[in-house]
């Protein structure tokens, strides 16, 4: 009884164990040494591009500021381009200060009895616009009281000369030319420029 029941259990254990498929061998895991070189290469990457930004912003900043610098100090005529325009006759103006060009060009036209010039509307101050008083036949800086005779000449205020002047002249058609990048000068406690050629024109 014994061995044949050896026999019978037999067959079961061989048909148990031929039934089990052997396993396959795990997949073997990427050492940790080369993802963390993966990590650093692309943070070096974004690194690098923040810090080109910030180089590139800082040096547009100072250069800006460069420019502004040398702006504030370099004189206005040598920055400013000649301006020319023509303003018609002599005949077009009266006795007086005329302020039709005020808006425009900045300048008045300011007709004697023996002489026609302009005035570049600038206090010289500190380069604000002065406006014409008829009332009061003057011009009235809004920003600090200086006040200019209609010829443009301080007599009041802080204004520390004279307005300048523009240089003028006539063309073949008799038109007024004017050319705003020449200025005519009477600096204060020196000659004046204002009897130079070009500073007027006789009518």
């Amino acid at each position: 009884m014994d061995s044949q029941a050896d026999q019978l259990s037999a067959p079961s254990l061989g048909t148990t164990a031929a039934s089990t498929p052997p396993r396959a061998a795990a997949p073997a895991k990427p050492s940790t040494p080369a993802a963390a070189l993966v990590e650093t290469s692309s943070d070096a990457s974004v690194n690098k591009m923040r810090r080109r930004i910030v180089w590139a912003t800082v040096a547009g900043s100072l250069i800006t500021f460069f420019l502004m610098f040398v702006r504030f100090f370099l004189p206005r005529s040598i920055l400013a381009s000649s301006r020319i325009y023509r303003i018609g006759s002599t005949y077009d103006y009266a006795l007086g200060a005329d302020n039709k060009w005020q808006q425009q060009y900045r300048i008045w036209v300011t007709r004697t009895s023996d002489r026609l010039f302009v005035i570049y509307a600038r206090c010289t101050h500190l380069d604000c616009t002065p406006d014409w008083k008829a009332s009061e036949n003057k011009f009235k800086c809004p920003c600090h009281g200086s006040g200019y005779d209609s010829e443009g000449i301080n007599f009041e205020g802080p204004a520390p000369r004279p307005m300048d002047r523009a240089k003028v002249a006539l063309d073949a058609e008799g038109q007024i030319v004017v050319d705003t990048g020449k200025l005519f000068e009477w600096p204060k406690g020196e000659p004046t420029h204002f009897d130079d050629d070009g500073a007027f024109i006789r009518v």
